[in-house]
């Protein structure tokens, strides 16, 4: 947890508020919470020396503030096998897709991280209440999210028994427990994401809320994708 606090006092420092992508993963990681392998391209040669370092296939994405929805702005790029296609996807990213969507917004770079291993995709999730404090939620991730709302709510902390029931309660429960010859999801392993950020949370009141979305619920592991942290003002 030390990691988390130095990692979050050094961006306080600078002024943010919003933790990069992999500010957000180094945080999530060092409270023992598996996540892919996220690094900063600040050129497109970095992006090609990086992607041969992790291994193809590789996913960029645009790294900004100001870009929320990076999909939606073209500054997502999936499954690409070898150095062309890292150089003309950087491309596209910067000019033609981002720029035209935010021409004003800050762009640090493109991240590059490992193409993970599909799964059944999953949101947990942390905001803090006005009334009852931090409150820690789960379900169906990726677009379903918005689509489907289909999530359940405790009040952090929680324990085994929580995290557990919450996984149940949602509709999708039948997705994770193997739909018609689906493998199974690894339940264990997210109960123990639960877990992890339900003690993050109470460990450091410094942060004000936490999207993991998706994390790749696979047949025997559970895998953050993606992240953002919000800290406290």
């Amino acid at each position: 947890m030390k990691n988390t606090l130095n990692t979050i006092k050094d961006v306080n420092k600078q002024g943010g508020k919003v933790l990069t992508e992999i500010e957000a993963k180094q945080v999530i990681k060092s409270a023992g919470i598996k996540v892919v392998e996220t690094r900063l391209a600040k050129t497109q040669q970095e992006a090609v020396a990086i992607s041969g370092e992790i291994g193809y296939p590789v996913v960029l994405k645009i790294a900004s503030p100001d870009i929320t929805h990076k999909t939606e702005a073209g500054g997502v790029k999936l499954g690409i096998t070898n150095e062309a296609e890292v150089k003309k996807s950087y491309s596209e990213i910067l000019a033609a897709s981002v720029r035209k969507a935010y021409p004003t917004a800050k762009i640090d770079g493109v991240v590059v991280q490992k193409m993970a291993r599909s799964g059944i995709e999953i949101i947990v999730g942390m905001y803090k209440d006005a009334q009852f404090g931090p409150v820690i939620m789960f379900g169906l991730g990726g677009i379903f999210v918005e689509v489907l709302k289909d999530v359940s709510f405790r009040l952090i902390p929680i324990e085994t028994r929580d995290a557990g029931e919450m996984i149940k309660e949602i509709k999708g429960y039948a997705l994770l427990n193997g739909y018609r010859g689906q493998e199974p999801a690894d339940i264990p392993s997210l109960v123990d994401v639960l877990l992890k950020v339900s003690a993050l949370v109470e460990k450091t009141p410094e942060i004000r809320e936490i999207d993991l979305n998706p994390v790749f619920a696979c047949k025997d592991s559970a895998v953050v994708v993606d992240a953002r942290i919000v800290l406290e003002n």
